[in-house]
């Protein structure tokens, strides 16, 4: 089977299915491999990014998320982690994640969203941290490929306390 690649976004343009877990394995590898610049033109220009914190589905505008950036926002984020004074990222977290159990919601023209599980291992300064979860993405379909429009990243312990996360999750 011939299936194309698309060299700007790395998605293929075969199934939803398949081009929906082969931007979710792009995005996976951009952020273990703290490629900032990459990762952030993934994103739509109305993006939200939330982490909730201490329950999945709270209310972001009463209650406290461990993230919750706009575009601006994740801008401001990745400017600080690939600049020379990210103090909390030197050296930085050696990170390898694994994306599965994809599932599709909907799919259509202009819209592909799904939820996927993961596995991040994080490796710094001698200590090993394993951390779970389960993502909601939104990717919109545009004429550069398929772009984040939304990701909600619920950590399976968020309602515990924890480390603090200064990578991208």
């Amino acid at each position: 089977m011939n299936v194309a690649i698309d060299a700007e976004s790395g998605t293929t343009n075969a199934d939803p299915r398949r081009a929906f877990e082969d931007f979710l394995f792009r995005e996976a590898r951009l952020m273990d491999t703290h490629a900032y610049d990459e990762w952030i033109s993934l994103w739509t220009e109305d993006a939200l990014y939330w982490l909730p914190c201490n329950d999945e589905d709270i209310d972001p505008s009463r209650e406290l998320s461990i993230v919750y950036d706009r575009y601006s926002d994740l801008q401001s984020r990745v400017r600080r982690l690939a600049g020379k004074f990210a103090h909390a990222q030197s050296p930085k977290s050696r990170l390898t994640r694994v994306v599965s159990n994809v599932e599709i919601e909907q799919a259509d023209d202009t819209c592909i969203s799904g939820y996927s599980t993961f596995v991040l291992g994080d490796v710094r300064l001698n200590r090993q941290t394993v951390w779970f979860g389960r993502n909601h993405h939104t990717l919109l379909r545009t004429p550069q490929g398929l772009r984040m429009q939304r990701k909600k990243v619920v950590i399976l312990n968020n309602d515990t306390p924890m480390r603090n996360m200064t990578f991208l999750v």
